[in-house]
């Protein structure tokens, strides 16, 4: 399986990995599936942090690299894609993932019920 991770799930991993399903725990953790971090959460994280919303203590991607996800970036596929897609979800960071994950064939572990009123394949998280 290749799961796109939602910035909560980034940020729940590193800090309190308890708080994800048990299904998710096991396939962020399985060895047969690939893990990857968009851009855009890292942006977003990054934006929550410097507003005082959110503490990361350490060097975020460091950790996730770490951990052994693996960073997707943002394309023009990824972002022309989000014009496709409908208006169900405000936020520009998920519309994000969403379409990333279309584009890319990638599973969301999420708990974002918004997300999975669209049509991609979700992990509940």
């Amino acid at each position: 399986m290749r799961i796109l991770a939602d910035s909560h799930v980034l940020l729940w991993w590193l800090d309190d990995p308890e708080r994800l399903e048990p299904a998710a725990r096991a396939a962020i953790t399985n060895p047969a599936n690939k893990v990857f971090y968009s851009a855009a959460s890292i942006w977003e994280i990054a934006i929550k942090t410097g507003k005082g919303k959110l503490q990361v203590d350490g060097d975020l991607v460091a950790h996730l690299e770490a951990d052994g996800f693996t960073g997707l970036p943002v394309s023009v596929a990824h972002a022309a894609h989000t014009a496709t897609l409908p208006a169900r979800h405000g936020d520009p960071f998920d519309r994000m993932l969403i379409s990333q994950a279309l584009v890319e064939g990638l599973v969301v572990a999420t708990r974002d019920r918004l997300i999975a009123r669209y049509d991609v394949p979700v992990l509940e998280a």
